[in-house]
């Protein structure tokens, strides 16, 4: 038993189990010898409703944990600062005041209740909590939403508050806003609800109109922060972004939108350091976690990449794609580990998109996903160098073009991988499919007791999106230009055709 996070209301544990998001059998929760949960069936679960400064002992019949809660400075409810929580007069002036009046340690507290809310800015060192039955409703009105400039002043003034896909741009700031925050916690059991359904987020959603779209929770350059047990869910575009942010934790979110609602990720650790993502569970209408290092002009001036991400017991389920790095990934991302997560009925599993273009300034590399399950997934592996997708840049010749270019500042670099201890069933398209460039080739890859079976009911389909494309169904691993292939007992159940196939791959080792 692992305490991950704690406050002066809350805390999460992980419980070690080595099964993928659920636990083998499900456990009874004891704080201080009472029962206060029944039935536990996750592997990473959260507590709330504690006492600040309070001594607790931790039981879930297999083992024992002693903790402490934080201290606290002040307990602040929303309702006695003006808050209706009627979901139709604006609470956002209430919830402003009480977050003005909270001194470093305080509890901002939300009862039950619907809460109409144009964007509230957090400030450092408090604790958000929204109690079970809160509902944060965004605005549905764009013209009540402040924004965020892409770019204000020059020279050593220069700041750069708004974003969208990688680039310095004007955005709606968020419901929920931190900008250059330290120490801040959105914890409980409530909901963050965008809205997004009952407005017009969604309509002509690639021209922007006044600013980019907000997201559900959006943090700035903001360090040490925690958003733990809440739902976020119907959300303009992406449901939680935290962007050049360090030392983030995720703990048991729920993140939910509507399939056919475009762009709206779950997670999108985007230019971060030291990011923990546990416990989540994400079903949404475009890539479960998506980590992102910003497009080459982003890259180039702040040579910030994403790295040391852990992604951990999670479930992921609608979805593009379940954990993928990109398209946006110019900065470089590094040391990304995926353990003990469960991926059902999304399209793709781990996947890369890049391209010609988005250039050196960093690599993906140093990548590990070990002990998952894939159930139902279309294609469990995607590298994909030729990704078409986004500006019309991405269906030119430089982009699809398979003949050897030169090398120069616009190659990108895709690095070193591997997958582990791994069972993929269901799997329609193909095993994988790894598309490298043949002037920069994928450096290597390696599989070690992974195991594929098919669903041999589904339709031919694509690997992923690029120009000059086949259908595939139950196909095996394709490697294009990879300049190392590892593969130790790796199994297959299924397959149409070959298990392997290779074209222009420096060395392949098979056992």
């Amino acid at each position: 038993m692992k305490l991950l996070a704690v406050t002066a209301r809350s805390a999460t544990f992980s419980t070690g189990y080595g099964s993928a998001y659920f636990a083998p059998m499900p456990f009874n929760v004891k704080l201080n010898g009472e029962l206060v949960r029944e039935r536990e069936e996750h592997n990473v679960f959260s507590l709330f409703s504690l006492m600040p400064d309070t001594e607790y002992e931790l039981d879930t019949g297999g083992s024992k944990l002693k903790f402490k809660t934080e201290s606290e400075t002040l307990f602040l409810n929303v309702k006695d600062f003006g808050a209706a929580g009627d979901g139709v007069r604006n609470d956002a002036p209430s919830f402003s005041a009480a977050i003005a009046c909270a001194e470093e340690g305080s509890t901002v507290y939300v009862p039950a209740g619907d809460y109409l809310l144009t964007p509230v800015f957090l400030k450092s060192g408090i604790t958000l909590w929204l109690d079970g039955g809160a509902r944060l409703l965004g605005e549905i009105d764009r013209t009540e939403y402040p924004v965020l400039p892409g770019i204000c002043g020059e020279g050593d003034a220069r700041r750069n508050f708004g974003t969208w896909q990688g680039e310095e741009a004007n955005c709606f700031a968020s419901v929920l806003t931190a900008i250059n925050c330290k120490n801040i916690a959105i914890i409980g059991e409530g909901t963050v609800d965008g809205n997004a359904l009952s407005s017009d987020w969604y309509q002509n959603h690639r021209v922007m109109r006044i600013a980019w779209r907000p997201r559900g929770l959006f943090f700035n350059r903001c360090s040490g922060v925690l958003v733990q047990g809440i739902t976020v869910r119907d959300t303009p575009s992406w449901n939680v972004h935290p962007y050049f942010c360090k030392n983030v934790k995720l703990y048991n979110l729920g993140l939910y939108n509507v399939p056919s609602m475009p762009t709206t990720d779950g997670i999108d650790p985007d230019c971060c350091e030291n990011v923990d993502i546990a416990g989540v569970n994400i079903s949404v209408g475009d890539d479960c976690i998506a980590i992102k290092s910003g497009t080459l002009e982003l890259a180039r001036r702040y040579k910030t990449p994403c790295k040391n991400i852990t992604v951990t017991d999670c479930l992921m389920e609608s979805g593009h794609g379940g954990v993928v790095f990109g398209s946006e990934s110019s900065g470089g991302i590094e040391n990304v580990l995926v353990e003990r997560c469960l991926f059902r009925g999304t399209e793709r599993g781990f996947r890369i998109k890049t391209r010609r273009g988005r250039g050196r300034v960093g690599e993906i590399s140093g990548v590990t996903f070990r002990n998952i399950v894939m159930n139902d997934v279309v294609t469990p592996f995607v590298i994909n160098m030729y990704y078409n997708m986004g500006d019309q840049t991405g269906h030119t010749e430089y982009v699809w073009t398979t003949e050897k270019l030169p090398v120069d500042e616009l190659t990108p670099i895709v690095g070193d991988f591997e997958f582990c201890d791994m069972v993929c069933t269901g799997v329609c398209c193909c095993a994988g499919a790894f598309y490298g460039l043949p002037e920069e080739p994928i450096k290597r890859i390696k599989l070690k007791n992974v195991s594929f079976s098919y669903n041999k009911n589904c339709a031919p389909s694509f690997p992923d999106m690029k120009e000059k494309n086949s259908t595939v169904k139950n196909g095996g691993l394709y490697f294009q230009f990879t300049d190392r292939v590892e593969l130790e007992n790796v199994a297959f159940c299924g397959a149409d055709g070959e298990e392997i196939v290779c074209e222009g791959v420096g060395s392949v080792q098979r056992r």
